[in-house]
């Protein structure tokens, strides 16, 4: 079975997609939880 221009385009673009997705997540800075005073300043507005 061969793979056309077309479908070899398609599938090399999922994996770019792919991949560029996963390392857009690598290093994000900041904390990963909501710090305790800021919850409390948004459950008084």
């Amino acid at each position: 079975m061969r793979i056309c221009w077309p479908q070899a385009t398609m599938i090399l673009l999922v994996i770019i997609l792919g991949v560029s997705s996963m390392l857009s997540g690598c290093g994000k800075k900041g904390p990963l939880y909501i710090p305790k005073n800021a919850a409390k300043q948004l459950q008084q507005q």
